[in-house]
């Protein structure tokens, strides 16, 4: 059947008129064909038609003397190619009404908007219309199941007031190749359950948001341009959600996008660029998704999070903000991941009141200021992350726990990373690196603990500690300072364990007025000085040397490898090892110079001999001796085999100790590193010690960097992993135990002859760890089983001790101690070699205070341990 086709011109042999007359007569399907000209007329569309120019788009102008120009009430209309001109910019130039359906293609409308009507009542499905609206809007347009339906294609409107397009109720619309411009208001407006997609819609110059949604609204765009908006470039409020997908958002006077109430935002490939405030704004407990964006030259911030806003950004680059790359305030929450902040005239990221960020593989590189800031009770949590230049790397002052993994901190004009006054902070496996003035300082009532990673070629000194700080350091390296390697101020406490420093220009460790440091298993390379120290100093230094040291305090690796337990660590008056003599730090000479003209050799290596009789005087042991004893012959014939040409026998170096807490095992493990290397198996010999916390990680993705960063810093000696059961706890699946024992193995298959493995715990646990995974099986051949300590043992360990510290043990003190270790109960509290320092320890406090209520004690007395100072049993009289 033909589509009946009336037309309207001014003359004509049957041809209405006007365009009014000819709708009239016009039964629904009908195409109206009107002739060039201007028509001042208003029209209504009652029924389904096709309305276009006889000779072309644009040939036919309507303008109407008052009222809206075309009124839409039926479904199905179509209109193409008219020029519409309003009556009144701030009225509607085209209105489709609840229920009816319009496609406006190639038209130009001038002064005025468009107004696309629904219900009030939300349809059933609105909230998920934007899933389904593309593949259902053209049908709707010839039956809308619910309120209008608008499909706009190769449109312009522009000079409208107020608004330009608006829709409303349960309205829904589709936007393709049309722009909106010159508009003196919103660009678009959304409101009550109201959708609209557009693709490729440009709208420019609008003097209040480009786009603004509201209600319970939903916007798609894509591949679209919002250019020159006086306000906002894209405003969602309340319930509103808006998609955008490789859109444009440029020069707006406000935000590019802004999201407040309980909005949602989803950007994915947008772009937007110098925005009068700032690019991204999010308040209230609104959620923004951004990927694979591009942030740039926002006079503000790049992103801005408030109130109780949740934002996540991966893939993006935030550059040239004018306020801070990143600012999360008040009780936001940000997960960022694979960004680039770069250029920023304040910090890269500020994190302040009590927000939560969480911040992965990102890098931030020339924040005028700090590259990330934490204050308040802010929390951080930054994992692989890169912080390069700036004036401060990294400022953590909150008072809840924040924490950098596998991060880099590098070119900072001042410090690397600034502890405040009372914050606490946690560094695993991080790196500061050539920094202006110190690597990583504590300011006073701090709380730092730094795990792995390391300080290197600062401008001041490496890690600086303040008054009341007392942080805990483990296994990092100090290397090329411009100043102390590590210094204690004033009043400073804190323990640093199994650490190198090394090329210090001042001594590498420096202790101020009434400090108390703790340094367990350091060692000072390349130095001219290893230890200086203010008047009042306490330091202790427990299994501490200097290597290569012009002028060392601690002992040299010669002289602590053949010591015996009553020779003195230090000389009188001082704690453990520390020098006698005092004043300030003074830069020295490289030490290679000085060696060259003193003419002095490096100390020795290690010989086996040395080695094998300070094994020998260890107390207890004796079955864990032989054994090590029984694979140094074993080592030594593979090696003539190998000097003499011949294979080696398959043999394995790969230990399990088991055995009970304070065994010696971490002792043992520490020798035979040194062993290893004195029969040239083993580049250096040294060891890294790690438990579960220092190989697995809390997220996916995390636990095989971390694993391989620890194993990394074994290269060369032995990596001791104590408690090694907990990778593989009892009963529970899909942990991340499991991935970090798969990475150990592969590590110890392709580095085989690089590294020792050792791995410690109770026996029953171990056995139970080797069994969990075929390649521990084939690798940890070997066991080696550590006896508790006998009484009599546990006395020599006391003994041991006082010798260090020149104490002695009086006769009655001796039998006394064999007494309680006697009737001391073994049970899960007994710590073995532990228990007998504790012992010891407390006898000495105890003897302290017998001292204090004697005037003048002598010589004799001060050094006595009688059996009244030794520690009583619970539950005894």
């Amino acid at each position: 059947m033909s589509t009946p086709v009336f037309r309207v011109g001014p003359r004509g042999r049957g041809a209405h008129r006007d365009i009014g007359a000819a709708l009239a007569a016009a039964p629904a399907g009908a195409e109206i064909l009107v002739a060039p000209g201007e028509y001042e007329e208003r029209l209504r569309l009652e029924r389904r038609v096709v309305l276009r120019p006889e000779n072309g788009a644009g040939t036919v102008v309507l303008r109407p003397p008052a009222g809206v120009a075309l009124t839409v009430a039926a479904p199905g209309c179509v209109v193409r190619g008219l020029v519409l001109h309003g009556a009144d910019p701030a009225e509607p130039v085209v209105r489709v009404e609840d229920a009816a359906g319009l496609t406006l293609d190639a038209c130009e409308l001038d002064r005025g908007r468009v107004d696309v009507l629904g219900s009030a009542k939300a349809s059933g499905n609105a909230r998920n219309a934007t899933l389904t609206l593309a593949d259902t809007l053209d049908a709707d347009l010839g039956d809308p199941t619910g309120g209008g339906v608008l499909l706009i294609r190769r449109t312009r409107l522009r000079g409208a007031r107020h608004a330009a397009v608006v829709l409303d109720g349960d309205a829904r619309a589709r936007v393709e190749d049309t722009t909106l411009e010159t508009i003196d208001g919103v660009g678009v407006v959304l409101s009550g359950h109201a959708v609209l997609i557009a693709d490729r819609l440009r709208v420019r110059e609008t003097s209040g948001s480009a786009l603004r949604v509201r209600g319970d609204a939903r916007l798609l765009a894509r591949d679209s341009t919002l250019d020159g908006a006086g306000r906002n470039g894209v405003l969602v409020e309340e319930r509103g959600e808006v998609c955008l997908d490789d859109c444009r958002v440029r020069d707006v006077g406000r935000s590019g996008v802004q999201a407040e109430h309980e909005a949602r935002v989803h950007l994915d490939d947008c772009r937007i660029t110098d925005a009068k405030g700032s690019a991204v704004a999010v308040g209230g407990t609104a959620h923004l998704t951004a990927h694979g964006c591009r942030i740039a030259g926002p006079a503000a911030n790049g992103v801005v999070a408030l109130g109780e806003s949740e934002v996540t950004v991966t893939a993006s680059l935030i550059t040239r903000t004018g306020f801070t790359a990143v600012h999360l305030g008040a009780n936001a929450r940000a997960r960022i991941g694979g960004c680039r902040l770069d250029g920023s005239e304040e910090h890269g990221f500020a994190v302040v009141g009590s927000a939560d960020a969480e911040i992965v593989d990102t890098t931030v590189t020339g924040a005028s200021m700090c590259g990330v800031h934490v204050a308040d009770q802010a929390t951080l949590s930054m994992r692989a992350g890169r912080i390069e230049g700036g004036e401060t790397g990294v400022r953590l002052r909150s008072s809840t726990a924040c924490e950098l993994r596998e991060c880099v901190v590098s070119g900072q004009r001042r410090t690397g990373v600034e502890i405040g006054t009372d914050a606490v902070a946690a560094l695993y496996a991080t790196r500061i690196a050539e920094t202006g003035s110190a690597g990583v300082s504590v300011d006073a009532g701090a709380r730092l603990r730094m795990d792995g990673g390391g300080i290197f070629a600062v401008g001041g000194s490496g890690l600086v500690v303040g008054r009341g700080a007392e942080p805990t350091v483990r296994g990092i390296r100090v290397d090329g300072t411009a100043k102390n390697g590590i210094l204690f101020g004033e009043g400073a406490r804190g323990v640093i364990e199994h650490s190198d420093l090394s090329a210090c220009a001042y001594p590498a460790l420096h202790i101020g007025r009434d400090a108390e440091p703790h340094f367990v298993g350091c060692r000072v390379f390349d130095c001219a000085q290893d230890v200086g120290h203010s008047e009042g100093a306490r330091p202790v230094f427990e299994e501490c040397v200097s290597v290569r040291v012009a002028a060392p305090s601690l002992p040299t690796l010669s002289e602590a490898s053949t010591r015996t337990p009553r020779q003195p660590a230090a000389p009188p008056g001082v704690a453990a090892g520390v020098a006698s003599a005092g004043g300030p730090p003074t830069v020295a000479a490289p030490v290679s110079a000085d060696l060259a003209e003193s003419g002095e050799a490096p100390p020795p290596p290690e010989t086996l001999e040395d080695l094998l009789a300070e094994l020998a005087e260890l107390v207890g042991l004796g079955g864990v001796k032989r054994d090590v004893g029984g694979m140094v012959k074993l080592m030594q014939t593979v090696r003539m085999r190998q000097e003499a040409g011949l294979p080696a026998p398959p043999l394995s170096r790969h230990l399990v100790f088991a055995g009970n807490p304070g065994t010696g095992k971490t002792t043992i493990a520490r020798l035979y590193g040194r062993l290893l290397k004195a029969l040239g198996l083993l580049e250096r010999g040294h060891l890294v010690e790690v438990d579960r916390s220092s190989l697995v990680g809390e997220y996916v993705g995390h636990t095989g960097p971390k694993t391989t960063e620890s194993f990394n810093r074994a290269r060369g000696g032995v990596l001791f992993i104590d408690e090694a059961y907990a990778l593989v706890p009892a009963g529970v699946a899909n942990d991340f135990g499991g991935e970090a024992v798969a990475t150990l193995v592969k590590l110890m298959e392709d580095h085989r002859d690089e590294v020792v493995v050792i791995v410690a715990g109770y026996p029953g646990e171990m056995e139970r760890f080797i069994a969990s995974n075929p390649g521990l099986s084939s690798r940890f051949t070997r066991s080696l089983l550590f006896d508790d300590y006998s009484a009599d043992d546990l006395v020599r360990i006391v003994e041991h001790h006082a010798g260090l510290h020149r104490y002695e043990l009086s006769v009655p003190a001796r039998k006394a101690l064999g007494e309680l270790f006697t009737a001391m109960p073994r049970g899960a509290q007994f710590g073995n070699g532990r228990t007998a320092r504790q012992v010891f320890q407390q006898m000495t406090e105890r003897q302290a205070m017998r001292m204090a209520e004697i005037d003048t004690p002598d010589e004799r007395q001060l050094v006595v341990l009688d059996e009244m100072d030794l520690p009583r049993l619970v539950g005894s009289d």
